[in-house]
């Protein structure tokens, strides 16, 4: 698919990968709604930011992914400003560590909310994309992370959600299939996200010294395969890996 004139609502889109996964697509051509839970400043700030570098159009709209109500409105404001929704990539993320042993620091309210935001949000976006999306053969990237393909991660709950996520993303490509394509990539350790900084010292320098290449992933080759995902007419229900050579599926 030509991204040139398409629309790409990127959840996240004001944190460390959403930035590069915005800049990735405009450089693209494609049109950008910027989207953040609460520090729309700073989702301004990127709009303004890649619609002046790139000669695009983009819009700044905070959205609480654990509200049914408030996604719904979002898909609205983002069709009723750009007359189109071509692209949606979930990124958006709820992370905070809780050592897996800890059972009782996982409470139910911390819980429900990372489910909430990192799953069921994802869910219902994709549900009110889907009209729009199936109108002009769209594409849907989910970001999940390495923590889904095995017990690891910040958190129990954190590596449920990606691990449902990516399943997520096999189901939503069966009933999206044909008009439009779902895939997900997986990171591995981020520098410089706002989920890295909630991770535990010890657990940042174990998963860089893990990978076969020691190092952590990088933000860019992540925001290139979405690019790359978006692009493709051939690939649904796929998860990519990108974590410089630690976890294998």
């Amino acid at each position: 698919m030509d991204l040139r004139g398409k629309l790409a609502l990127v959840t996240g889109g004001n944190g460390g990968l959403g930035q590069r996964i915005c800049a990735a697509l405009a450089r693209e051509g494609a049109h950008l709604a910027v989207v953040c839970a609460r520090s729309i400043d700073d989702a301004e700030a990127v709009a303004r930011d890649m619609a002046s570098r790139h000669q695009i159009q983009a819009a700044a709209f905070a959205c609480d992914l654990a509200d049914d109500a408030a996604i719904a409105q979002l898909v609205q404001d983002v069709v009723a400003r750009f007359g189109r929704l071509d692209i949606l990539v979930n990124d958006a993320a709820f992370n905070h560590a809780v050592p897996f042993p800890d059972l009782d620091a996982m409470t139910p309210a911390l819980w429900d909310k990372i489910i909430a935001v990192n799953l069921t949000g994802p869910m219902r976006l994709m549900q009110a994309a889907a009209p729009a999306l199936k109108s002009g053969g769209g594409r849907v990237v989910n970001i999940a992370s390495v923590a889904g393909l095995q017990p690891s991660g910040s958190s129990i709950a954190y590596a449920v959600s990606k691990a449902g996520l990516i399943h997520l993303t096999r189901c939503m490509a069966v009933a999206m299939a044909p008009d439009v394509l779902v895939n997900c990539v997986a990171p591995g350790l981020l520098e410089g996200t706002r989920a890295t900084a909630n991770l535990r010292p010890e657990q940042v320098q174990r998963s860089a010294a893990g990978a076969l290449l020691g190092r952590a992933a990088d933000k860019d080759d992540c925001a290139e395969m979405v690019v790359t995902m978006c692009r493709t007419d051939t690939m649904t229900g796929q998860t990519v890996v990108i974590d410089a050579g630690r976890v294998f599926h």
